[in-house]
């Protein structure tokens, strides 16, 4: 069994504070990071504002979007003209901005930018483009950082350029986000080529609502995938920027994470409105799985083991082993047993990775429920 999970030892050892659908959520703080278009959010607590604003900002202010659609690009051209019809193709009847940061593109992308740019203002659609030329690009998080910055946006709808939107896109996440406002929003996904990670797109799309936080610690990422995310700049600003640290550095899971520590909620629109491509140049490639091990296992810690007196490692073979190994030594002395639902691998002791299946056909589900087990408080998913 490749699924490696942590349940508690005893009712009664302390248990995480999770951050549910249901949950109060946080009251965002004064904006860290640089987004000059966006007014400064108000101190947790304070009164509300009677001053009047300087004729400047009241004027800026009126000059804001509703929605910014954040689009970092870099060698794009093969999938650039398909991405930003869907852009001019949204039934949104408020205002959009496009935000683009060219991150040193070397083929044709700001040819094909500058053209779009003409046929999206055409139709009420404000375009801002920028970007540099450097020799090298600076990486997936600093392009976001930027495009975020130069936007005005009250809500900043992420796209990739080698996706395409369906219509609805932007009306229904936009109406979803205004009732969760401290929430990342996501949508379910079409995988192009369709055949391509069947079992990573099941599990994007069928989630339940609960499971959009508490499957947050498994080797897929965050539950909403990236390229669907929708929220308001004063949440983003309040979470933090990605991270800039470039190649090889999985962006979206760290900021992922940061969300949920400050207390974000997750929010999946039930419809598909993303065509998701898989493609070998595709920036996700490039992070290494040791990497994402990693920060997933002081993920995993650092939210629900530090406030567990002791608990099982629910799979008796290679994983659950990495597993155990991974932690810190102060966890490691609160794991109480290994166990699974294959007897030969508690019998012989050990196996293999080669000899285990993908999936268990249901029996350690099964198993959990028996045990009247309630994920996110009992037990967790890891692997």
């Amino acid at each position: 069994m490749a699924d490696a999970a942590a349940a508690p030892q005893a009712r009664s050892a302390g248990r995480p504070v999770r951050e549910g659908p249901g949950a109060p959520e946080a009251a965002p703080a004064t904006c860290p990071c640089p987004c000059p278009a966006a007014p400064t959010c108000p101190e947790p607590g304070a009164p509300p504002r009677q001053c009047r604003a300087p004729l400047g900002a009241a004027i800026r202010e009126a000059c804001r979007s509703q929605v910014s659609v954040i689009l970092p690009v870099h060698n794009s051209e093969s999938w650039l003209d398909e991405c930003l019809k869907s852009v001019l193709e949204q039934d949104f009847q408020g205002t959009m901005e496009l935000s683009v940061f060219n991150d040193a593109s070397k083929d044709s992308s700001i040819s094909i930018l500058e053209k779009w740019k003409i046929k999206l203002e055409d139709v009420g659609i404000q375009v801002v483009i920028g970007g540099h030329d450097s020799p090298q690009p600076q990486g997936v998080g600093f392009a976001k950082n930027q495009a975020v910055v130069q936007s005005s946006g009250i809500y900043l709808c992420f796209l990739d350029s080698d996706d395409v939107m369906m219509p609805q896109r932007i009306r229904l996440q936009y109406e979803a986000a205004i009732q969760h406002p401290n929430s990342i929003i996501g949508c379910q996904v079409q995988r192009e080529p369709l055949e391509s990670t069947e079992r990573y797109t099941r599990w994007i799309n069928n989630l339940t609502q609960g499971q959009l936080l508490t499957q947050v610690f498994t080797s897929h990422g965050p539950t909403v995938i990236m390229p669907t995310w929708f929220c308001s700049r004063e949440w983003f600003c309040h979470v933090g920027k990605f991270d800039e640290g470039g190649k090889g550095i999985p962006e979206d899971l760290l900021f992922f994470y940061k969300h949920v520590q400050k207390g974000g909620g997750v929010f999946r629109v039930d419809q598909c409105l993303l065509l998701y491509r898989y493609h070998p140049q595709a920036a996700t490639h490039s992070v290494l799985e040791g990497t994402i091990w990693n920060h997933r296992v002081r993920f995993l810690e650092d939210q629900v083991l530090k406030h567990w007196m002791s608990f099982t490692i629910w799979n008796a073979g290679k994983q659950g082993r990495k597993l155990y190994r991974s932690l810190s030594p102060a966890n490691r002395k609160k794991v109480a047993a290994f166990c699974d639902v294959d007897r030969n691998k508690i019998v012989k002791g050990f196996y293999t990775y080669e000899e285990s299946e993908d999936l268990t056909g249901g029996v350690f589900e099964k198993n959990l429920n028996e045990l009247n087990l309630k994920e996110g408080l009992d037990y967790y998913h890891f692997n």
